[in-house]
């Protein structure tokens, strides 16, 4: 049976179009005509055909024109021209020209239903090789591994704000891979070729940071034997990465702001600023509108840093990436080919990775180190993943003693669920459908401020 088509013919003789449009219907296609060829034009650009069927005869534009502005406006879409028997030159010519195929008049049902599916499927064919080639290009950038949806639209997303330099925010929860997003967004970028400095802010002392950052001069404090660079000179050209930016001190960040605006840096105990030019890229696991709810994180250095913002999904919500994270790890860990057994593959699916992906290739690590075959087993996986049972929430009760107030099991129920999030209020605010500052006005009437427990109780003291 044949496929059906989307077909346009373009005929200046009304008769014409209608026996022809008749005669493709009956094969099941769908079938558009028009007497004009300038109309023509202005459909192919507006619509996707598969075929475009035009007569060569034409009188307000000849079809060899059509063929030729159809094939430089629309080259994927295959032309098949009608010629009488005395313009055969011409149909030679349109196919030199670029037309896929043509028929002879009078024109034959089936040589017209022939030469229109091989037309179609001609079509098909150059459309798929457009995605593969798609597909090869929207491979993951930077070493990034994930072939699921939610994946694929950060490498979208990285991809995009890579050529740009526009300051990035990536958020995500402990161990999503918040670095190498970082990294990959520079290696996509034209200053790939310049540093890309890392910094953790929670690993500075407070006291420290500001020299680390800006730098300082001879004698700027006691031990400051010779003048310092900092960051963001080492980093000029390039790309400085500030992760945990969250706990970033609040009487730094107004001097990170003055930098960021300003775009110099006054190393400590010097007199002259100097200028820099940094691509800034941060990263948190905090909830920022929460901080700057409890008036931890400014937010004029929020929207400075959050021009472009990055939401890296937990493992949990990419499970179809799992297999392949651990197959990664697996090659880049042992020394052997070593592969995963159903077993495994199953027990690595099953559980909820609360520590991500880096829980993921610890487990892996761990897992090459005791492997004493070519295949993981079981026994090759940490306990918790072995015995892992996913949790259920009960809130029925039969002793009447343990029966709980509303107000009590709604503490709960959202301590619960900022376990499950991460602490991010922000998703917990939209699981639980309400608005964040309604989340915020519970959580300081319950005071649970503070991440939940493992255990999902909130911290003790509450009442």
């Amino acid at each position: 049976m044949v496929e059906p088509s989307r077909i346009l013919v373009v005929d200046d003789e009304q008769d014409i179009c209608d026996s022809l449009k008749l005669a493709l219907e009956q094969e099941g296609h769908v079938v558009t005509t028009t007497i004009s060829a300038a109309l023509a034009l202005t459909k192919v650009a507006e619509e996707d055909f598969d075929v475009v069927l035009t007569d060569l005869g034409m009188n307000e534009m000849s079809g060899l024109e059509l063929c030729e502005r159809v094939i430089g406006t629309r080259p994927g879409i295959p032309v098949v021209v009608v010629t009488g028997q005395g313009l055969l030159e011409a149909a030679i010519s349109a196919m030199r020209a670029g037309a896929y195929d043509f028929v002879t008049k009078p024109v034959d049902a089936q040589l017209l239903g022939h030469a229109v599916a091989r037309a179609a499927q001609h079509k098909r064919l150059h459309d798929e090789v457009r995605r593969l080639r798609a597909a090869a290009a929207a491979e993951p950038p930077g070493g990034l591994v994930g072939e699921s949806t939610a994946m694929r639209s950060v490498y979208a997303l990285v991809m995009r704000v890579a050529e740009s330099d526009a300051s990035v925010l990536i958020r995500g929860e402990t161990g999503t891979g918040k670095e190498l997003i970082a990294r990959a967004i520079h290696s996509q970028s034209p200053r790939k070729g310049r540093p890309f400095v890392a910094l953790n802010c929670a690993a500075v002392p407070q006291a420290l940071l500001e020299s680390e950052l800006f730098g300082h001069a001879r004698g700027a404090f006691t031990d400051a034997k010779l003048a310092r660079t900092g960051l963001f000179l080492e980093a000029n050209g390039g790309t400085l990465f500030l992760d945990e930016i969250g706990e970033l001190p609040v009487e730094m960040q107004p001097k990170l702001l003055r930098a960021l605006q300003e775009r110099t840096v006054r190393p400590v105990g010097a007199n002259a600023e100097v200028p820099f030019d940094v691509r800034i890229i941060t990263a948190t696991n905090r909830d920022l509108e929460y901080e700057i709810f409890e008036k931890r994180f400014r937010e004029d250095l929020f929207y400075r840093i959050n021009v472009v913002n990055v939401d890296l999904p937990p493992l949990r919500d990419r499970a179809g990436d799992v297999l392949a994270l651990a197959q990664h790890f697996l090659t880049k860990f042992s020394k052997r080919a070593i592969a995963l057994s159903d077993s495994v593959a199953g027990k690595l699916m099953a559980y909820n990775w609360p520590g991500n992906v880096r829980e993921l290739e610890n487990c892996m690590e761990r897992s090459v180190a005791l492997a004493r075959f070519d295949q993981l087993t079981v026994e090759d996986l940490p306990e918790k993943i072995r015995g892992y049972r996913a949790e259920r929430v009960v809130v029925s009760a039969e002793n009447a003693s343990e029966v709980v107030t509303l107000d009590e099991l709604e503490r709960r129920y959202i301590a619960r669920v900022l376990v499950i999030v991460g602490d991010n209020k922000s998703k917990a605010a939209a699981m639980l459908g309400l608005d964040r500052r309604t989340l915020y006005r519970r959580l300081e009437r319950y005071g649970t401020a503070q991440p939940a427990g493992a255990s999902g109780d909130p911290p003790a003291g509450d009442s």
